[in-house]
């Protein structure tokens, strides 16, 4: 009996890290359809990015202990806010801009698609083998993306949208690697207060230079950026950074599947953009090849970085 008493702690333990990460995953799948939502109404990408990562970044540094603990030699503070800044910068700016052309399942799913880029990176510089599983999973993901993407000239998706979108995720398989390289050592909400920073001063510098920052928005407008910053951002990675700590990587990245299928019902139900039965299973084949590649041994497919 008194046995039993810590293996269903540990259950729950690991149930609450669970919900944590269905939490985040379903917070991130939200943003595209925010971000829509807000577009609709006349406000700026560049602007609800901008505003997005300026207030996200100021709560990352309080909830990592003030700027006194966020405090890093100046070489250090350099290659954070112009490498992991300009990259989430980057792939903000490359996978939103793509709503402009395709709808937010297709944009998520395609988007999705990059721990088939990472592991295909990693084979091609000889840092991991091309196993017979690994080779299985990137065929299914290749299989999902030709599913949705289609035949050119057969009428399907706009090739701009793709293009962006498929762009993103090449780009934030890069980006995974170097952001790890760049966090070495630190505290990940350090290295996420920093990445947050730089991205939002690339992007505010952005804005000055199209015209100004805009401030005059309507109430719609700054609730979509108060949750893009604080639901989306802050308590997203908050919590992904909870339950990654206690279920790991591998399992974090299969719980994360739930983003994309999530980001797909959301943009249906608000929307009223219609899923089809392609994408659906497009974004399928993606989202088991997701799964099979981490529990490939030593997968180089890492859990999503927040």
């Amino acid at each position: 009996m008194a046995d039993s008493a810590p293996v269903n702690d540990a259950r729950m333990h690991t149930g609450r890290a669970t919900l944590y990460i269905v939490f985040s995953a379903c917070a991130f799948g939200s943003i595209a359809t925010i971000i829509t939502l807000a577009m609709r109404d006349g406000t700026r990408l560049i602007d609800l990015l901008a505003w997005r990562y300026l207030l996200g970044s100021a709560l990352l540094v309080l909830l990592s202990g003030g700027v006194s603990a966020v405090q890093l030699p100046a070489r250090k503070v350099l290659a954070l806010l112009v490498l992991a800044g300009g990259g989430q910068a980057a792939i903000a700016l490359l996978s939103f801009s793509a709503l402009r052309y395709i709808p937010v399942a297709t944009l998520t799913f395609l988007f999705y698609s990059y721990p088939a880029w990472v592991a295909i990176i990693a084979a091609v510089r000889g840092t991991e083998r091309l196993t017979g599983r690994r080779a299985g999973a990137l065929l299914l993901s290749l299989m999902g993306l030709a599913l949705m993407i289609g035949m050119p000239g057969s009428g399907g998706l706009n090739l701009i949208g793709v293009l962006l979108a498929l762009s993103s995720a090449l780009l934030y398989a890069f980006y995974i690697p170097l952001l790890d390289f760049l966090g070495t050592g630190l505290p990940p909400a350090v290295t996420g207060a920093y990445a947050a920073g730089g991205a939002a001063i690339i992007l505010t510098a952005t804005a000055l230079l199209e015209g100004g920052l805009a401030m005059n928005f309507a109430t719609a407008g700054w609730i979509s950026i108060v949750i893009l910053a604080v639901v989306c951002t802050v308590l997203a990675f908050m919590s992904f950074l909870r339950g990654l700590a206690i279920i790991g990587p591998v399992r974090t990245a299969i719980v994360s599947t739930v983003e994309p299928f999530w980001a797909a019902l959301l943009a249906t139900l608000v929307l009223r953009q219609p899923l089809t039965s392609r994408t659906l299973v497009g974004g399928l084949l993606i989202a088991l090849a997701v799964v099979l590649l981490q529990l490939v041994p030593n997968a180089s497919a890492p859990a999503p970085v927040a």
